[in-house]
């Protein structure tokens, strides 16, 4: 596999979220990318025991800021086609989207994401 270039706009999932970012620089295992957009909300609770309510701490997990810079393997990176939404708009949207998956069910831990989901919602949109 080829590497991608520093400039390139990109999709990369990092941990449970994925956003579209541009590569900053290219690493021997990783691509360093500039966030610019969201395009799924990282799950909420502990990465270890995904959807498991029963956990020591359930993690509060909140989405890239808008062009902060990860690393993310270079295997989970690929080019992105298309017009890059605003941040702000593409963040609203990821929340909405999961804030609905996890309404059409009724689990611990659904609800408890969607209490997190809610939490969050207050720091990214206040005015």
């Amino acid at each position: 596999m080829e590497d991608l270039q520093i400039g390139t706009v990109v999709t990369g999932i990092y941990k449970t979220g994925k956003y579209i970012g541009e590569i900053t620089e290219v690493r021997p295992q990783t691509y360093l990318v500039r966030v610019l957009a969201v395009l799924k909300h990282p799950m909420q609770g502990d990465l270890h025991n995904p959807k498991d309510a029963d956990v020591q701490m359930f993690h509060e997990r909140k989405a890239l800021s808008f062009r902060e810079q990860t690393n993310i393997p270079k295997q989970m990176v690929k080019p992105f086609e298309g017009e890059v939404p605003n941040y702000l708009d593409s963040l609203k949207e990821a929340v909405a989207k999961m804030k609905e998956e996890l309404k059409e069910n009724s689990s611990k831990w659904d609800e408890m994401s969607l209490q997190c989901l809610e939490s969050l919602e207050e720091g990214y949109f206040k005015s």
